[in-house]
């Protein structure tokens, strides 16, 4: 999380591989010069460079600041909206947004999705819903899923994080369909690895995208798709009720309705959490797994939701003991563990000896009528942070002789800078 720099980037990359990239997929303003520090809005939360992530972790920071009933500065709401594009996409960031959009902004689905929900949340923002809703829809691919960047090939990441979003809006992601016909679930489901799927431990599991035809299990996909098949967003209410998971029912599979596909991922999620109260994951140059802190607080977040509290207890525990230098002055990252608790009823205010709400508010302009003190956070103790690890490129591959396909592991969703 901390370390990536987002699919915005990756996209940019892969589009340019390929030489002229079509209008909407060309890229926004160039990154700060590295000798040169970056340039943060006063509306902004975070001080790291917010070229590829600034609409994603302010309304992860938002979302949360409201989940825990802190009311955010209006400075920093309307930092928010003034991102918006007047066809109703968001840019990853956009630093003149006095300037209107160009043929050449690279629109970024995911940070669409973020602002939506986090605009619901925040009320009196009913336009800018309706006119990022809107864009979303007209950029539905023709298989009924999304990209990250419009116009490349449907992965689940994105494809959940949409149906989110429309959900939270008031849509009814079964009724949202593309010009052929294909509905939004429709565009997510084939995703997930089936009663066939081996080793076995995998079933249930969802993938990014494909690899050589195959699917691999994707912890990040995974937590994201059972909040899209439950049609639930990031702020999720504590559940009245707490079972165990369960696994992926078989023989029938991933072929049942949207809500059968997120308790069988709630499944794997569980299983993949007993062994060390955290997922893992193996990035480029590493030969062994490492911790992979932001994805488990999206498992804990999804289990939550699925009304599996005591299956996501000791990944929860893990977090509070483990999450301190991964999140340290990251907007996103602090916003998630703060959905996190709030989603299983644990205390952001004592999460492992941190207060996450205070740390929070510290990174941007102040909350309306809120103490902004940073509760210094106690050294952690354990496996480390994992944060190496969310935003890493599985492979890519060619795309029917046209373009690229960009595999990445993880929403650009989480922690970052």
């Amino acid at each position: 999380m901390n370390v990536r720099r987002s699919a915005a980037a990756l996209a940019a990359s892969a589009v340019l591989c390929v030489g002229a990239a079509p209008a909407a997929l060309a890229d926004t303003a160039p990154p700060a010069s590295p000798s040169a520090p970056p340039v943060i809005p006063s509306g902004l939360y975070g001080k790291g460079d917010p070229t590829y992530d600034g609409v994603w972790r302010q309304s992860f920071a938002l979302l949360a600041q409201h989940t825990v009933g802190v009311k955010p500065a209006q400075q920093a709401v309307d930092w928010l909206v003034g991102q918006q594009c007047a066809n109703g996409g968001f840019a990853s960031f956009r630093a003149d947004a006095g300037t209107e959009c160009a043929a050449t902004t690279m629109f970024d689905t995911n940070a669409t999705a973020a602002a939506v929900q986090a605009l619901v949340a925040l009320g009196g923002k009913d336009a800018a819903v309706k006119k990022g809703v809107d864009w979303l829809k007209y950029v539905q691919n023709e298989d009924g899923g999304w990209a990250f960047v419009p116009g490349s090939p449907s992965e689940a990441n994105s494809t959940a994080l949409v149906i989110s979003a429309l959900a939270v809006a008031g849509e009814k992601p079964a009724d949202v369909k593309s010009k052929a016909g294909k509905s939004a679930y429709e565009g997510l489901l084939p995703f997930q690895l089936g009663c066939t799927a081996e080793p076995a431990s995998d079933r249930g599991a969802f993938a990014y995208q494909p690899v050589d035809g195959k699917l691999i299990a994707n912890g990040d996909a995974t937590a994201a798709a059972v909040l899209a098949g439950l049609g639930k967003g990031s702020a999720v209410v504590p559940s009245g009720t707490d079972t165990p998971a369960a696994a992926l029912a078989c023989p029938a599979g991933a072929a049942g309705s949207p809500e059968t596909a997120a308790q069988g991922a709630a499944g794997y999620l569980a299983e993949a959490l007993k062994k060390d109260g955290h997922l893992v994951a193996v990035t480029p140059g590493q030969v062994l797994p490492t911790p992979d802190t932001g994805n488990t607080a999206d498992a804990v977040i999804a289990l939550a939701a699925a009304g599996h509290k005591q299956s996501a207890a000791g990944a929860l525990e893990w977090l509070k003991g483990n999450s301190a230098e991964w999140a340290k002055g990251s907007p996103a990252a602090l916003g998630t563990l703060i959905l996190a608790a709030h989603a299983t009823g644990a205390d952001p205010k004592a999460f492992g000896g941190a207060d996450l709400v205070a740390q929070l508010n510290a990174t941007g302009p102040a909350p309306q009528g809120a103490d902004t003190g940073a509760t210094e956070v106690k050294s952690e103790k354990g496996e480390g942070s994992g944060n190496q690890n969310v935003w890493w490129m599985i492979g890519a591959g060619a795309a029917a002789g046209v373009g690229i396909g960009i595999l990445l592991s993880g929403r650009r969703k989480k922690n970052q800078l």
